[in-house]
């Protein structure tokens, strides 16, 4: 069965291959790909604030989004549950450092530093890289390569933010759901 495709996918598809190939001559299909739909999936706030707390309350602190991606000493019941986790810390970190880089400079008692924001992003996609077998062991590659080249991807997203003449500044991500 196929599934219908994001409105803007296409739209986000073009941005992203012009920056990413275009630009910064990072030719690799799959990755536009996915940072592409990375963008469609974050049009929805409820998309980039998926994590919950205990009182399900939306997490964007990048700490307690590593701290749940912990499944012995934290709150991930198991291993899956830390990969998707640690999934969403790349996909947010990705987007955040990419399309709001401002945001990091804000409410710093909240927010990760922009340094912290990206070694948080990079280790996690390459913990996802790791989840290398069975069912995950065809898009593993793809999470090592995003962790390679993360500075670049988010530079790439950074053109993306330019293209589309988003050039005001943006002081947040998108309010919590």
């Amino acid at each position: 069965m196929q599934t219908q495709a994001h409105p803007l996918e296409a739209f986000f598809h073009q941005a992203v291959r012009n920056s990413y190939e275009g630009r910064l001559g990072l030719n690799d299909p799959d990755v536009t790909g996915y940072v592409a739909r990375l963008l469609c999936d974050f049009t929805r706030s409820e998309k980039l604030y998926e994590l919950r707390d205990a009182a399900g309350r939306p997490v964007s602190e990048i700490e307690l989004m590593v701290e749940a991606a912990d499944p012995i000493h934290g709150s991930a019941p198991g291993f899956d549950a830390e990969r998707r986790v640690r999934k969403h810390i790349g996909d947010y970190a990705l987007f955040v450092a990419g399309m709001y880089p401002e945001s990091s400079q804000l409410r710093r008692r909240q927010r990760a530093s922009f340094p912290e924001l990206v070694a948080a992003g990079k280790e996690s996609y390459y913990i996802v890289s790791q989840f290398n077998v069975f069912e995950y062991e065809q898009e593993a590659p793809l999470f090592a390569r995003l962790s390679d080249w993360f500075e670049r991807c988010i530079l790439g997203l950074t053109l993306v933010r330019e293209e589309l003449g988003n050039r005001r500044p943006m002081l947040m991500p998108p309010p919590l759901a």
